[in-house]
């Protein structure tokens, strides 16, 4: 009975270390939310404000751009990708990682080729592990990404955007990341990035009561465009790593909530067993007492006769 008590006895030490480790992971997810809701909300506007001058330039031209024309059939695609560096966030990279899959499914299904992109160590080891070919890969700063960060992973896009399909370029450009709606709601989803769906865009204007300003190119609409494109890449791409950053917090923190409390049951439950050992230790040592006192008792009786 001893040796199964000091059983229970460890792996309750064990459990408990584990649930200290949890609840500090818990506790440190809930403070970067924080933060990363903060960028979100802070690069928002920029990001709604530069689709409106695209939206409007592009309108008010009848520029060929690739910011703003549709292949008439596109035969190239690029998805980017967005995952975590690390684990212990539930299912936050595997969603990802299925909407991807989808997505590649339907570009498929409609004839075009697929070149993939992506962000963070978990999405890389998914695509390595099945030897699927990735053009371009950025790990290390998920869970706190920077515009720089963004302007690198842009870089290769807009150069393949810019490009002929002949010579391997592509022409649409698709993202794939796990967006934000509250502590409790993170969604996986995907989005195109390029062409710009200017009915899409003008929509969205009317319904919130907006009027599309009006422009004078200097020199022309074509230079205007290739200007704002790296930028709306640029904060588009940015904007869904915030996004995906705080989705990954949020994820790690419900995660670790859940192991802890997960820990905090199966203390309770080693302490039933490790309670019942021990009384069942002292009801044999109370049963070894009485019986030898009684195995005396009775020797000293038969003595006395």
């Amino acid at each position: 009975m001893g040796a199964q008590l000091r059983v229970y006895k460890r792996r309750i030490q064990a459990v408990t270390a584990t649930k200290k480790i949890t609840k500090a992971m818990e506790m440190i997810a809930a403070s970067r939310i924080v933060k990363a809701q903060r960028k979100v909300a802070a690069s928002q506007p920029y990001a709604t404000e530069l689709t409106r001058a695209v939206t409007a330039v592009a309108t008010g031209s009848d520029a060929n751009h690739p910011l703003t024309t549709e292949v008439e059939t596109p035969t190239r695609a690029a998805v980017l990708l967005i995952t975590s560096d690390r684990g212990l966030a539930g299912g936050y990279s595997s969603n990802a990682i299925k909407a991807a899959e989808r997505l590649r499914e339907r570009l498929a299904s409609e004839g075009k080729e697929v070149d993939t992109y992506i962000v963070g160590r978990k999405g890389v080891a998914y695509y390595g592990f099945r030897e699927r070919k990735v053009e371009d890969s950025w790990t290390g700063f998920t869970d706190n990404p920077a515009y720089s960060d963004a302007k690198r992973v842009a870089a290769p896009l807009i150069e393949a955007i810019q490009k002929e399909t002949a010579e391997g370029g592509v022409d649409e450009l698709h993202i794939v990341f796990t967006e934000f709606v509250s502590m409790m709601t993170q969604n996986a989803v995907d989005a195109r990035m390029l062409p710009l769906s200017l009915d899409e865009a003008a929509e969205e204007s009317t319904r919130k009561g907006e009027i599309l300003p009006l422009f004078e190119f200097e020199p022309s609409a074509e230079d205007v465009l290739d200007a704002l494109l790296p930028r709306y890449v640029e904060s588009r791409i940015y904007n869904a790593l915030l996004q995906a950053a705080a989705s990954e917090h949020a994820a790690r923190r419900r995660a670790m909530k859940s192991a802890t409390d997960n820990a905090g049951d199966l203390i309770k439950s080693l302490s039933r067993l490790a309670n019942a050992a021990r009384q069942a230790e002292i009801t044999q040592e109370i049963s070894e007492i009485v019986g030898g006192a009684s195995a005396l008792a009775d020797a000293t009786a038969g003595s006395d006769k």
